[in-house]
């Protein structure tokens, strides 16, 4: 094989995967959706709660499905969801947002002594 050849060789897969199909969250205003995953790696979006204002109102209906798993015995730590376009990841030390599904995660809310989750600057010092 050519030098040539073997170049091409080696640069389409790199270049194939820039054309991959990135998961994106769904956008529609105001609905909180619950991430599951498929057998195969494909994932489903379902509608968890219509009328959230905001992030922190649908991160709160995630949690209560997350404590509502746990309380059913499912022993599901983590739940996945998204808000308008933002990923939101609730996990036992908090909720975590990200642009992509695979993008790093922000912290955005933190659990309290008790448990309870809360926006970092309303926590006293």
């Amino acid at each position: 094989m050519s030098r040539v050849a073997v170049a091409i060789a080696m640069i389409i897969p790199f270049g194939l995967a820039g054309c991959a199909k990135t998961l994106e969250a769904p956008a529609e205003p105001g609905v909180c959706w619950h991430l599951v995953s498929l057998p195969g790696g494909k994932v489903k979006f379902n509608r968890l709660a219509d009328h959230q204002s905001n992030l922190e109102h649908c991160a709160a209906q995630l949690e209560i499905m997350r404590r509502n798993f746990r309380a059913l015995g499912a022993g599901q730590d983590s739940v996945t969801g998204a808000y308008q376009g933002q990923f939101l990841f609730i996990q036992p030390e908090g909720v975590f947002t990200a642009q992509s599904y695979s993008g790093y995660r922000y912290p955005f809310m933190v659990r309290t002594g008790d448990g309870r989750l809360a926006v970092p600057g309303a926590m006293p010092h």
